[in-house]
């Protein structure tokens, strides 16, 4: 039996190779197996006649009987369209054709009974149908039940797709199908009650009630997430089997002179688990591959100081990579200052880095007398070799490319112990999919003595108690962020930018020096007016978001976000904790219009009431689905779910990976199960893997 993987699309009936390369390029559908998978976006009751005088705003689709009054071409050029009047006796409509204008003028007349369905909108005050489906007056309707409504891109309908149309191939399809393999195990099936395949691509096309639709949708996406879950825990389950990492057994002297002699504070209960999870696996003899979420200002970077130093102890190199020249040098700061104090060398490789300070730093990593190297992607160049690399930090890892981190590890001759970290809280459904092949470690709490950031919403017309609250501040001696979402004035935008901003800002608070940061600026442009800012010669500093991510001015106590309406939750979270980072209260006031949308509203509420990161990207993810997040998690994710939604499926994707487990746990390397070793091959063998950091 030939699988549906290895059927052209061109060989349907009523496809050929010109519609086949147009559903390719506008569908992905290349293969049977592709459009029986291309799933309906929603399913509308073609059961019920309306009269047009009950047609309701708030309807989504109807569908009406009745004739065509007048049917005309208007306009010109590109603004050529057909519109005609249709009534039922009740009311009239208004209908617009903007494609395939000839067919329709040859093909609808005035005076002749048809039956219209489509999508409503009032535009000028008028009911309106665009390019509605058109079904011949006497059409019964009573029969006709739920139909399947897929996403159609704008070019396919100037070519001719139309719902029908790909229905219609669907339903070829299907009748042409005598007979489809199973794909799911029949254990599976029985233990979840699942529907089997030929009965689910049936019921997904064409249910034929609400429940069919339901239970079909259920098994796909199942399946969709199992699959994923099966991928992932395989190669997590192989990795874990067969790469052996290097064992550090010795909590040794540098490490306990550094926990009793020189840290600043004590651990949090997180941070002291957080630690005892790392040093099981240190101890363990396989490779650590570990991710570490923790909010901002959580205490991530301790961690990694620490477990740096347990590889020092045990005669091993570390190496830490930031994403950023300015994090970068923090990292470099705020370690070599303690881990200095105990005679452990820590050193800097970034692009600014001199030749001469370069080639000092590529012999002393040779001989081993460097301990700890942080740096930028500087440090993967192929010049930077290590003497004994046994420990890789990255920091922020998800603005790193796959393959950049597989070059820092492939300067170890063996696996190096992986320790990545994020202060973008994760969402757990995303976690599970994104990261699913990873050990998880959470610090779920801020150090002692910090103040929970208080968060408000003003509009504009509070301006002045803005700026009062800020001056106190200032009078204070703290200072303050204000971040801009443009560089500068867009004409398409009524957005506030940060050039008028910085003006307006020195007229605001005249006698308090004002500094600029901003991506377009050069690199030792920006860093003098970070360093200034973080010396404390610059009070305010008005930035885009290039300071999203690691700038640590504990003496800044207040963020104001311009448009805030403009950012997503996540990344509001991001700005935000740029403050409170000292044991001062420190303010985040998120500025918008008064009249923003009532959804848009809510979200920054969400802002107001919480600061916990993982309750708000939670909150970001079901409000604006899981593919935004998703492209700032990692470079290089290939993701592309059919049908499943991380955001609305968290129980559907946990029993998936339940089931996952039960069949890996009965038979690891699917010998009993070839289907399923199959399509792994299929699906996911031209990816390089989401979340493979080692």
């Amino acid at each position: 039996m030939r699988r549906l993987t290895d059927i052209d699309i061109k060989y349907l009936k009523g496809v050929g190779p010109k519609r086949a390369d147009t559903l390719g390029k506008e569908l992905d559908i290349h293969t049977y197996y592709d459009l029986l998978h291309y799933f309906p976006s929603r399913y509308d009751d073609r059961s019920k006649v309306v009269k047009i005088k009950d047609v309701a705003s708030d309807n989504s689709a109807i569908q009406v009987r009745g004739r065509f009054i007048v049917i005309n071409t208007v306009g010109e050029g590109a603004r050529r369209r057909v519109q005609g009047l249709f009534s039922d006796g009740t009311g009239t409509l208004d209908v617009v054709w903007f494609n395939r204008l000839k067919y329709v003028q040859d093909t609808y007349r005035v005076g002749v009974d048809y039956l219209l369905f489509g999508k409503m909108s009032i535009f000028n005050g008028r009911i309106s149908l665009v390019h509605p489906e058109i079904d011949p007056g006497d059409t019964i309707v009573d029969n006709q039940g739920l139909q399947a409504q897929y996403s159609i891109p704008e070019k396919l309908k100037t070519r001719g797709f139309t719902q029908r149309s790909l229905r219609q191939l669907i339903s070829t399809l299907l009748a042409s199908m005598p007979a489809v393999e199973e794909t799911l195990p029949p254990e599976l099936l029985r233990h979840y009650g699942l529907m089997p395949l030929r009965e689910a691509l049936e019921c997904v096309h064409f249910p034929k009630t609400r429940e069919q639709a339901d239970r079909a949708r259920a098994r796909f996406k199942f399946e969709e997430l199992f699959l994923i879950q099966l991928n992932i825990l395989s190669y997590s389950r192989n990795r874990k089997a067969n790469i052996a990492g290097y064992t550090f057994p010795r909590i040794g002297t540098f490490f306990n002179r550094f926990y009793s002699d020189v840290l600043p504070f004590s651990l949090t209960e997180a941070q002291k688990k957080v630690m005892r999870e790392i040093r099981a696996d240190l101890g363990s003899g396989r490779q650590m591959n570990r991710l570490l979420q923790g909010d901002v200002g959580s205490g991530k970077t301790i961690v990694a100081l620490m477990t740096s130093l347990i590889a020092v102890d045990n005669g091993y190199q570390a190496c830490i990579m930031a994403p950023t020249e300015i994090l970068a040098c923090q990292h470099y700061e705020s370690l070599s200052a303690m881990a200095g104090k105990i005679g452990v060398r820590v050193e800097l490789l970034t692009g600014s880095t001199t030749k001469k300070k370069r080639d000092e730093l590529h012999a002393s990593l040779l001989d081993g007398t460097i301990h700890i190297l942080v740096g930028t992607h500087a440090v993967i160049e192929d010049c930077v070799e290590f003497r004994r690399l046994g420990l890789v930090v990255i920091d922020e890892q998800h603005r790193f490319g796959v393959a950049q981190r597989a070059k820092l590890w492939n300067k170890s001759t063996s696996a190096p112990h992986v320790l990545v970290m994020t202060a973008t809280p994760i969402p757990r459904t995303l976690a599970m999919t994104v990261y699913g092949d990873l050990d998880v470690s959470v610090i779920d709490a801020l150090p002692p003595g910090r103040k929970p950031i208080m968060t408000m919403l003003q509009y504009e017309n509070r301006r002045r108690e803005v700026n009062s609250l800020i001056l106190g501040q200032l009078k204070a001696g703290r200072q303050v962020y204000i971040v801009y979402p443009l560089i500068q004035e867009n004409e398409k935008l009524e957005l506030k930018d940060l050039l008028q901003g910085l003006d307006a800002t020195r007229l605001a608070f005249p006698g308090y020096e004002v500094g600029m940061v901003h991506g377009k600026m050069r690199p030792a442009e920006k860093d003098e007016q970070m360093q200034m800012f973080v010396s404390g010669k610059t009070r305010i500093l008005v930035a885009t978001t290039v300071i999203e991510v690691g700038v640590n001015v504990p003496n800044a106590s207040v963020m104001v976000i311009e448009n805030a309406e403009r950012f997503g939750l996540s990344q509001l979270h991001q700005l935000r904790g740029r403050v409170g980072r000292g044991a001062d209260q420190s303010y985040c006031i998120l500025m918008t219009k008064p009249n923003i949308a009532a959804d848009t509203r809510k979200r920054l509420e969400i802002m107001v009431e919480t600061t916990d990161g993982f309750v708000i990207a939670d909150a970001d993810m079901k409000l604006r689905g899981p593919g935004d997040i998703e492209g700032t998690m990692q470079s290089g994710i290939a993701f592309n779910l059919r049908i499943a939604n991380l955001a609305s499926d968290s129980d559907v994707l946990a029993v998936a990976r339940q089931a996952a487990t039960m069949i890996l746990d009965s038979d690891p390397l699917l010998e009993r199960h070839y289907s399923l070793r199959e399509q792994l091959r299929i699906h996911f063998n031209k990816t390089a893997g989401w979340s493979r950091i080692s």
